[in-house]
């Protein structure tokens, strides 16, 4: 089967420190943390013995039953819900990763891609170590076993400077959670706290990839995890150590653009009020005369919503989206054009027909589905279909938890504007520039961002040159 057009979710992970049902706790922070990834979970508790670890494929409530927490009991947990951006999607590379070494028994889960993984993976292997898996994961686990430091807090520290690239990271010991991010802060990681819930303090410690986790389990929202810091939930209550000197912040743009979810504060910052500016910069940017301005859901619904409020243009949902598509479908025998879009999306012809419309989406990838949904939208009896993209034309791949394709599969590293325009068969095509990307984001305020699929310009010297070939001759 062929990608979809359309960037994979990156992971999510979550940890509770000192609560009764803290199984329970990581359940519902995954299923909060759900659109991060449909792949793969896994829990692992600790009640201050033993690491408990049981994952799977699917979705979280199709892996955890009440059965299965009831035998996960513990007072720690961390908990991970992923979709590969890189290994291999298969159970082997579900985490989190659970091993027994000289540092005693841990477990760890990781969001994000670790550039230089390969290099030291083959310097591991060349010198004996044995990997399990094909995720980069397994990497940093088996750094913080090799480390010559004793005590298990230095010896992840000196793994973690031994990596480059993307990680927000949790780990457990039995009777402690360990919580980390890179030094450039790609990836979120949020600190939140449940009064009363037995922890230093009467407190329990929570962490998790977006503050959403929080609303659900009642925990408050404290702050994010610095980029290079590395804190301990412990008997003591909470430390917290820099591993790293700091570098230059890249906090990864396309967490407001699409990954979050809208009721999530990311970077500091409201990812429903990021994507609303967006709209209404786009607006600006690219007004088109119209009756209606369409979102495609739901990534597209709150910048379509900060476009109609800009433009005066009335918004609409014209597209309806099918929420209760399982994993597996039965598909017609005899072929039924654009089935799988059709399968998701519904146009309301009644809204649609003899109408000129404003699609509003957050990204073109390959092009495809954009293709399909345009032709879709037609089909309806729309007059006319202006395209508009919340964010800049994606020209690079990322090779810091987004799985985008190589440059030679990017419709806007080999394509100008109109070429695209003409191939999804739109009446026009507009994106929105990098500055206003940036200024509807607030870079430079809270944070600073990465915008490297959209400038080619990388944070990092390591990149896969292979990756960043176009289809002819553009860099």
């Amino acid at each position: 089967m062929p990608k979809a057009d359309k960037f994979r979710e990156a992971c999510g992970v979550v940890a509770i420190y000192a609560h009764p049902e803290a199984e329970k706790l990581a359940y519902l922070g995954l299923h909060a943390l759900q659109h991060r990834g449909q792949e793969s979970a896994g829990i692992v508790t600790s009640d201050g013995d033993a690491l408990r670890l049981h994952k799977g494929m699917g979705l979280v409530a199709e892996i955890f039953s009440e059965e299965v927490l009831s035998k996960l009991h513990g007072n720690l947990a961390i908990g991970h819900t992923r979709y590969s951006t890189a290994g291999d999607s298969a159970l082997l590379n579900a985490q989190p990763i659970r091993v027994q070494s000289n540092k005693g028994t841990i477990a760890l889960a990781h969001n994000g891609n670790l550039v230089n993984a390969s290099v030291i993976r083959s310097h591991l292997e060349s010198q004996g170590s044995i990997f399990q898996t094909n995720s980069d994961t397994e990497v940093i686990v088996h750094l913080i076993a090799r480390s010559k430091e004793q005590a298990l807090l230095d010896a992840m520290a000196d793994a973690l400077r031994q990596v480059e690239g993307a990680f927000s990271l949790v780990m457990i010991s039995p009777d402690r959670i360990y919580a980390a991010r890179d030094p450039r802060g790609f990836r979120p990681l949020a600190l939140g706290r449940i009064p009363g819930g037995g922890g230093p303090n009467g407190d329990t410690i929570v962490f998790a990839s977006e503050t959403c986790a929080f609303d659900l389990i009642g925990a408050t929202f404290e702050r994010d995890v610095k980029p290079g810091e590395l804190m301990v939930a412990g008997p003591s209550g909470i430390t917290s150590r820099f591993f790293a000197p700091p570098q230059p912040q890249s906090s990864c743009i396309f967490e407001h653009v699409y990954f979050s979810r809208p009721d999530s504060l990311v970077f500091g910052r409201a990812v429903e009020e990021s994507r609303a500016e967006l709209g209404r910069e786009l607006a600006r940017e690219a007004p088109a005369e119209a009756d209606m301005v369409v979102p495609v859901p739901d990534s597209g619904v709150s910048a379509a919503m900060g476009y109609a409020a800009e433009s005066g243009i009335p918004f609409r949902f014209g597209l309806i989206r099918n929420h209760y598509v399982g994993r597996t479908f039965i598909e017609p025998l005899q072929s039924v054009r654009d089935f799988g879009v059709k399968l998701k999306l519904n146009p309301v012809r009644s809204l649609l027909e003899g109408k000129r419309v404003v699609l509003i989406d957050d990204s073109i990838v390959r092009g495809t589905t954009s293709r399909k949904i345009v032709r879709m939208v037609r089909g309806a009896g729309a007059r006319e279909v202006h395209m508009r993209i919340s964010c800049p034309p994606t020209i690079s791949p990322c090779f810091y938890g987004v799985d985008t394709p190589s440059m030679r599969e990017l419709i806007a590293a080999n394509k100008s504007i109109e070429e695209i325009r003409e191939f999804i068969g739109a009446d026009s095509l507009a994106y929105l520039s990098v500055e206003g990307l940036k200024k509807a984001c607030g870079d430079g305020q809270k944070t600073t961002y990465c915008s490297a699929c959209y400038t080619g310009c990388y944070p990092t010297d390591w990149v896969d040159v292979e990756e960043i070939q176009p289809a002819r001759g553009r860099r």
